[in-house]
């Protein structure tokens, strides 16, 4: 059994959250970074710069995210929907599964997931193991068995050796379940320009960018977007004050969100908050994908979850603070080549700031 840690660097969660606006039920992810003296006085917080995981189980999950051997007919691996170098989701409104069919929600952004209470929209799903196992057996996910992946994985042979050397048990679904999580703790993005404000560094932000943080916290937003992911720690129903559903048309099951997972009709068109980290590079928004630009999401919000027509400076003033919640990724990709199943690594460079992609270090 591997034993080879990366140690995470601690912090203090603050134990309150100011009276706003709206009155949300929460379920705050404990986060630990900086110690509290160090940081402003915020209800929100910074990604911590180091996070412990496995590294040899890691380096498994890693390339298993990129195996279209996952997937009944190697059509699609994990990476598919959740581009590493794209936000981590697809950049389209629902995508397409492998049955050919549309997904049904907009895909989220795999980056920070380990600060989400629940997976999914919906919040139907509590933990990434779960969730995993999930989209490997569902018709629209990889429509796979796990005694077909473990076969195909098993013919691998320095693929059987990795996992020799991180499990006493070898290949099987709860190691493979296990490595993809392992990977997915590495999914982080420290050092956003605005965790670095929070850290009290100088010159991190801009005067107007603050003055969007204001306005983010004076209209109410920050009661249900706050936290170490800014969202991801609550549910809430999506049209508090104005009825976006009924203004779309055409209601779908989906729409309805956690009401299909509990029945209870206050459950109606209740979804999870979602995080706004990278929130510049994850577009289109909301759980349809319906709002294409930051712009229009922004003016959606603040119809239904405030009951407020923003006036264009308070969107501009908005955006310019959520421009700032795009942070750092640093690895290397284990690209599969289709033709020989062989991987090999690859590092990718990005710039960031005047376009909003990810700064790849």
């Amino acid at each position: 059994m591997s034993s080879n840690k990366h140690m995470l660097t601690s912090a203090q969660l603050f134990n309150s959250l100011p009276q706003l606006l709206l009155t949300c039920t929460l379920n705050i992810t404990c986060a630990h970074a900086e110690t509290a003296t160090q940081l402003r006085y915020e209800p929100i917080f910074p990604i911590p710069q180091a996070i412990e995981f496995d590294a040899s189980k890691a380096e498994i999950g890693e390339r298993l995210f990129f195996d279209t051997r996952l997937s009944k007919d190697n059509s699609i691996a994990c990476a598919t929907c959740h581009q590493l170098d794209a936000g981590g989701d697809d950049n389209v409104a629902t995508g397409i599964s492998i049955s050919g069919e549309n997904n049904v929600f907009n895909t989220p952004s795999i980056f920070n997931t380990l600060y989400n209470f629940r997976q999914n929209w919906d919040g139907s799903i509590k933990t990434p193991h779960e969730q995993i196992d999930a989209v490997v057996i569902s018709h629209t996910g990889f429509d796979n068995q796990w005694s077909e992946i473990v076969t195909r994985l098993s013919e691998d042979k320095e693929l059987k050796s990795y996992f020799n050397k991180a499990y006493i048990d070898g290949i099987n679904q709860t190691n493979i379940i296990d490595a993809l999580v392992e990977f997915e703790k590495t999914l982080i993005t420290p050092n956003s320009r605005f965790d670095r404000y929070l850290r009290n560094e100088e010159n991190s932000l801009s005067s107007e960018e603050i003055e969007g943080y204001t306005v983010f916290k004076e209209l109410g937003c920050i009661s249900c977007h706050q936290g170490i992911n800014i969202g991801g720690n609550l549910f809430q129903k999506f049209g508090v004050f104005y009825d976006y559903m009924a203004e779309r048309g055409d209601l779908s099951k989906n729409d309805y969100g956690r009401f299909n997972t509990t029945n209870r009709l206050i459950d109606q068109f209740v979804f999870k908050v979602p995080s706004l980290r990278n929130v510049a590079v994850t577009a289109p928004y909301l759980h349809d994908g319906s709002a294409k630009t930051i712009d229009e999401a922004i003016s959606i919000m603040g119809k239904t979850q405030i009951g407020r027509a923003l006036t264009v400076d308070e969107i501009l003033s908005i955006k310019a603070f959520l421009n700032t919640l795009t942070g750092e990724y640093k690895t290397h990709y284990w690209m599969q080549n289709h033709e020989t199943g062989k991987f090999k690594s690859v590092v990718r460079f990005c710039s960031t700031d005047i376009d909003h992609k990810f700064l790849f270090l």
